[in-house]
């Protein structure tokens, strides 16, 4: 067996805790290793929020728990010290008398924040932190946006033309259905995003104009949270955002109101009205939002710097007038060749 690293460790624990994704949140991404003798002994991952977390489930799957005190126990992030819906991991990591762990990055939650390590060395336990600290972290973007900021993780999603248009010219008349610019398959791409965040977002134009379910249709997974900018309620009842077959929330200035799965929520329109949606939906525990609206929508979270991903899919049709795309600037861009299209991912924050 070839020899093994703290970083190929580190690195199992986070190809583990991606099979979490669309299923543990409001928690974070968490995998776990059990290392004896250079040799992996047992493993878990967080599977589910509410369910037991990787550090429980690694320290199950060992076969052999005497091995326990004579292993190294790994994880991508600093284990709990708190009670929540479920027993800290701490107590049971110095119950089992596991003598070291290695943390990729400290949890910035405000129940753990440096106190599980502190427990583990409290205890005897050698703690070392900061194995593959930048890996770590960017895994967890959502969840460290949403403590640290205070708000969801911003994901900016658009398709533009080759000649930089997001939508052509339509007259009032036209038929109601999306312009499609990308292929089928990358459309299930964009599906499988929506699985993996808490909320989707768009404007009254784009429902007006495309009249989407903002839904996962083309993948498996969780449905997001519809949030929906519709500031004088002018949109028709019957529009599938407000069909009521999944959670959605309307922001406005008229009205509070409850109707099964849809809530109207009035807040005052102004230069601050994306921030304070931003603010309730923080405070509603939603980690994450995937905004598909149209240009001033986007524009808006840009100008403002409230964003932290732009997705940008550039096909090869052209238009020729039309919607113009938004203007955002090119850092910390990398990019895809897709068949004959182009994947485009701007990244708005230099630590994950």
């Amino acid at each position: 067996m070839p020899f093994m690293t703290d970083e190929h460790y580190m690195q199992r624990c986070i190809d583990l805790a991606r099979k979490g994704q669309g299923y543990v949140a409001p928690n974070p991404l968490v995998g776990c290793v059990i290392v004896h003798d250079k040799k992996i002994i047992g493993e878990g991952f967080h599977r589910q929020f509410g369910g037991p977390h990787a550090e429980v489930n690694a320290i199950d799957s060992v076969k052999n728990p005497n091995l326990l005190p004579h292993s190294t126990l790994y994880v991508n992030l600093e284990p709990c010290c708190h009670f929540g819906k479920t027993p800290p991991c701490t107590d049971l990591i110095v119950q089992k008398k596991i003598k070291k762990v290695v943390v990729g990055c400290v949890d910035p939650f405000d129940s753990v924040a440096g106190k599980g390590i502190f427990r583990l060395r409290d205890h005897g336990c050698e703690v070392e932190t900061g194995i593959m600290k930048e890996e770590c972290l960017r895994l967890n973007k959502r969840f460290f946006v949403y403590h640290e900021k205070k708000r969801p993780f911003v994901i900016l999603k658009w398709a533009q033309t080759a000649d930089g248009f997001i939508d052509s010219l339509r007259a009032p008349e036209s038929a109601i259905r999306p312009t499609w610019i990308t292929t089928e398959k990358l459309r299930m791409l964009v599906h499988k995003w929506r699985s993996e965040e808490a909320s989707i977002m768009v404007g009254t134009e784009t429902v007006r104009k495309d009249n989407p379910g903002l839904n996962v249709r083309d993948w498996s997974g969780k449905q997001p949270i519809r949030v929906i900018i519709d500031k004088d309620l002018t949109l028709p009842p019957a529009v599938k955002v407000l069909d009521g077959s999944q959670n959605t929330l309307v922001f406005n200035r008229q009205k509070d109101e409850k109707k099964k799965n849809t809530s109207f929520i009035k807040i005052p329109f102004d230069e601050m009205t994306l921030r304070r949606i931003l603010k309730h939906l923080h405070q509603e525990g939603i980690q994450s939002l995937f905004v598909e609206g149209g240009q001033n929508l986007l524009q808006g979270f840009i100008d403002q710097d409230i964003w932290d991903e732009a997705r940008v899919f550039g096909g090869p049709k052209f238009f020729g007038d039309g919607t113009r795309a938004p203007l955002i600037k090119p850092s910390n861009l990398s990019q895809i060749i897709i068949g004959k299209e182009t994947f485009y991912w701007f990244r708005n924050y230099l630590n994950y």
